[in-house]
């Protein structure tokens, strides 16, 4: 199925984006094109051709002004009755400046413009001035005046009419440029709705149909199926992307089944570890129970019999299997950690570290206030036991001992530091005194195997934390440790 898409996810959107753009330009520039063209008739309907109706009924009055004012004379003669005329030669002229600046796309209107502007002047010398300067109201120029003035009206209305055609014209124009506006608009709206649904269909069956496949099938690897394939579907991309994850759970299934196998491994390894226990805890310490008994029973009945030196030679033996037996017996105690000691409850470590104080009858203990975590009763037990003993076994001569226990809480994890006044811990031994039957003292000066803070760092690490030297601390000793901080302080 992947086969079938030539192009990737990101090429799709950029085309399908590429697509969208070119289609809002092209409609942004006929939209602009159509309003400007809608602008332009509106304009001219608006600035030209109604203002122009106007001043040609302007024009109109100012002839008649004109005629009114030289019939007024002719009747009357006085003069003052040629002010309408005067100012209607003043009113005429300036409207025919601007109907000519107003009708100079209208060929037609403008020629009849002309065609007054002439007929007015022919009237006025051939006929106004001319009985203006006689005053003879029965003057044959009179009748002859008015035809011709009759005539004049009739080319003024001759241009109203073309003016007002002119009008119907630009609304009919205006009308029809409304209707192309409003039909490019609506297509542009449908090709852009139609172009949205497109791109949705597209990713829709390109991109996020394969993705929700992809999603389902690696939930289903998620959940546990490892044996369920993970298919290539969609663009290249996403098709790529589906073999990384495929790929990827191959690996996970040959991962899970060599893990298997060494589950297999580690449990014939426990079993084996038991068996050695249940020998080391039985049959080991068996032999070395009646060396030692045998050599005490032969060293009190014959004691008088033997020499000083074969006195030597017997405690030593006794001394050996008594030691064979502490060093099974700290082995066992290290094996154990994590295997059969291994409860998981709230342990109040202010109690548990009260019970292990009372053995310390000449040490100064000092406790800060403790926690409560959660964790093996019995290994967190072990842990101060270990740490107070060694603070109290490796004290100075003639000094007494004292303790000093605290807890700091550190984010997430509990701080602990048990730190002593005793002979203190060189820094180029932090890690080796972690290390089991790992001695810094000869055995006859401070006994021992060596062991315990071994079974500390295992019961430290056994309960998700780290145990260390602070080389910082010079008088004495001081060991820090960590525990999580699961429950709040006591």
């Amino acid at each position: 199925m992947a086969g079938r898409w030539r192009l990737t996810s990101q090429r799709l959107f950029a085309l399908t984006l590429g697509a969208m753009v070119v289609l809002i330009a092209i409609g942004s520039v006929a939209g602009a094109v159509i309003l400007d063209r809608t602008a332009d008739v509106s304009n001219r309907l608006q600035d030209r051709v109604s203002p122009a109706g106007t001043a040609v009924v302007q024009l109109g009055a100012a002839l008649v002004d004109q005629e009114t004012g030289v019939r007024g004379f002719l009747l009357s003669g006085d003069r003052q009755f040629l002010t309408p005329y005067t100012a209607g030669i003043a009113a005429e002229r300036e409207l025919v400046g601007r109907l000519r600046g107003l009708l100079a796309d209208e060929p037609v209107a403008l020629a009849d413009v002309e065609l007054v502007a002439r007929g007015a002047e022919r009237w006025r010398t051939g006929f106004a001035e001319p009985l203006i300067a006689a005053g003879d109201p029965a003057s044959p120029l009179v009748e002859s005046g008015r035809s011709s003035f009759d005539a004049l009206r009739g080319r003024v209305e001759v241009l109203r009419s073309h003016v007002e055609d002119a009008r119907v014209a630009g609304r009919a124009a205006l009308t029809d440029a409304r209707e192309r506006r409003d039909t490019i608009f609506v297509v542009i709206i449908a090709a852009l709705l139609a172009g949205l649904a497109a791109i949705a269909v597209l990713l829709q069956s390109a991109v996020l149909r394969p993705l929700q496949s992809l999603q389902a099938s690696v939930r289903r690897v998620a959940d546990g199926d490892f044996e369920h394939h993970v298919p290539a579907q969609g663009p290249p991309d996403l098709a790529e992307l589906a073999a990384d994850v495929e790929a990827m759970r191959g690996r996970v299934v040959s991962a899970l089944a060599e893990s298997r196998a060494t589950e297999q491994q580690l449990r014939r390894s426990n079993a084996d570890l038991e068996q050695f226990a249940y020998v080391a805890s039985h049959d080991l310490q068996e032999p070395l129970r009646k060396i030692a008994s045998f050599c005490q029973m032969l060293q009190r009945r014959y004691s008088e019999q033997l020499d000083e030196r074969a006195q030597q030679y017997i405690a030593f033996a006794v001394d050996g299997a008594t030691r064979m037996q502490a060093l099974i017996n700290d082995l066992l105690a290290f094996s154990r950690v994590g295997r059969v000691y291994d409860n998981v409850a709230d342990v109040d470590l202010a109690r548990t570290l009260t019970r292990v104080r009372a053995d310390l009858t000449d040490a100064d203990v000092s406790v800060a206030e403790l926690p409560v975590v959660q964790g093996d009763p019995t290994l967190l037990s072990m842990l101060w036991q270990n740490l107070l003993s060694n603070a109290v076994k490796f004290r100075r001569p003639d000094v007494p001992p004292r303790i000093e226990v605290t807890a700091v809480r550190d984010g997430s994890e509990w701080v602990f530091a048990v730190a002593d006044n005793g002979i203190g811990i060189e820094p180029q031994f932090a890690d080796k005194i972690f290390v089991i039957f790992q001695r810094l003292h000869p055995r006859d000066v401070y006994p021992g195997t060596g062991i315990g803070l071994a079974i500390c760092k295992r019961i430290v690490e056994h309960h998700g934390g780290r145990i260390w030297l602070d080389a910082a601390h010079t008088e004495g000793a001081r060991l820090c440790f960590t525990l999580p901080a699961t429950v709040t302080a006591a």
